[in-house]
């Protein structure tokens, strides 16, 4: 049996992530010395990830615990969404053009082929690793791997439903999708630090993103003013009015289609993920905060709404932090090969595409996590370049989610031909 962490009480989780936190960004705001050479290479978004990471393989501090995930990605997310689409310019967005998508999509397709290559690969010299026979075949059970990277948690539950992959063997492969995305996420936001000079070398056009980016800016300056306490209240409640009506709402839809129509109570449908509350809790959550920018609520970004967003995202990626267990990529070495050669596969695709149409490196990085990390990651990512680039991660996750149960499927049939070749 595993031992219990140190700290199991979330009051004091709460208060080593927030310390965490707060001594990440003191370090950061130091300009001279170590720290400030320090954070020229490490982004401190990468650091609030992965400090509790550290805490969590050190056994201090445990997800398995904890219910703060589950606060943060349920309350905090949802409201971060709201306050940080306040200012949104969708005709801006609409001139960011079609490279986000086409990221996105090659991000899809990485997946997809990915986990047929790799197999092939580790087949070579290490045919055990990838063997096994009916339930156990280990096809299956990455075909809901296949699922989680393309859409998110309902559609690799629909791959497990579909394949009948042996529930007793299923945790290894839930230990894959945590080690080997959590990496990649790593690996995205160190380069966020340094997204710059990637994009030079991709030699990328990023100019609708910049102007989005300067007309965001001007529009905060043109609003800013002293933020009054009534000012705070009145933007928290919208931001939890948003949260509660986005719950409300999701539990109505989600209940509403199992109970009428059959194709979306079948796990096995590549419907399934609109049964998915947390699905419609983003989606309305987001509808929300746009609907707000038509209003005059779009001026309290002049009274630090993103700041607010902000301080919401960053709690968030501590806690997902706090799900990586880096001692864990050590116990399973086979099937964890076979997921980074299968996510290198995936980030190798990503950046050749990206060189050939000059993509800049936010549509790289967006457009791999909407894939991989889903509703809740990609947001996180996108946020990192600009709060008012957020809503173009939660777009991109939404097609993730349409996309994830066709698109494993393909995966799962490649991959079942490559086992048995």
């Amino acid at each position: 049996m595993e031992e219990n962490p140190l700290f199991t009480n979330d009051a004091v989780v709460l208060g080593i992530l927030m310390l965490s936190i707060a001594l990440i960004f003191y370090t950061s705001s130091i300009k001279t010395g170590f720290w400030n050479k320090f954070y020229k290479i490490v982004p401190a978004l990468l650091m609030c990830y992965l400090i509790p990471a550290i805490f969590n393989s050190l056994n201090i501090i445990s997800d398995s615990t904890s219910n703060l995930y589950f606060v943060a990605s349920r309350y905090f997310l949802p409201a971060s969404l709201v306050l940080m689409t306040l200012s949104i310019d969708l005709k801006a967005i609409k001139n960011l053009g079609f490279k986000a998508l086409i990221m996105f999509l090659t991000g899809t397709v990485g997946i997809v082929i990915g986990g047929p290559i790799a197999i092939l690969l580790i087949s070579i010299f290490s045919p055990e690793t990838v063997g096994g026979a009916g339930p156990d075949a280990v096809w299956r059970g990455l075909s809901t791997l296949a699922g989680s990277w393309i859409g998110g948690g309902a559609n690799q539950a629909a791959m497990l439903e579909i394949f009948k992959y042996n529930p007793e063997k299923y945790g290894g492969m839930v230990l894959v999708d945590i080690v080997v995305a959590n990496l990649w996420l790593a690996i995205i936001l160190l380069g966020i630090g340094r997204s710059e000079k990637i994009d030079k070398w991709l030699k990328a056009d990023n100019s609708a993103i910049e102007e989005l980016k300067q007309k965001v800016s001007a529009y905060t300056a043109s609003v800013s003013r002293t933020p009054e306490l009534k000012d705070y209240m009145i933007m928290l409640g919208l931001a939890f009015v948003a949260v509660g009506f986005s719950h409300w709402a999701s539990e109505y839809i989600s209940k509403f289609l199992l109970e009428n129509f059959e194709v979306f109570s079948d796990r096995s449908s590549a419907l399934a993920s609109f049964s998915s509350t947390f699905f419609w809790m983003i989606t309305i959550a987001t509808f929300f905060g746009v609907a707000l920018s038509f209003t005059k609520a779009k001026s309290y970004e002049g009274t630090g709404a993103s700041k607010i967003g902000s301080i919401f995202i960053y709690f968030l990626v501590a806690t997902i932090g706090m799900k990586m267990d880096l001692a864990a990529v050590f116990e399973n070495p086979g099937l964890i090969l076979i997921g980074l050669v299968w996510m290198s596969i995936h980030a190798g695709l990503l950046i050749l595409v990206a060189k050939l149409i000059r993509a800049p490196y936010f549509f790289l990085a967006v457009g791999s996590q909407a894939n991989v990390g889903g509703a809740a990651s990609a947001p996180v990512v996108a946020s990192a370049f600009h709060p008012s680039l957020t809503s173009v991660g939660v777009l991109l996750a939404v097609f993730g989610y349409v996309l994830g149960t066709y698109a494993a499927l393909g995966c799962t049939i490649l991959m079942e031909i490559a086992s048995n070749l």
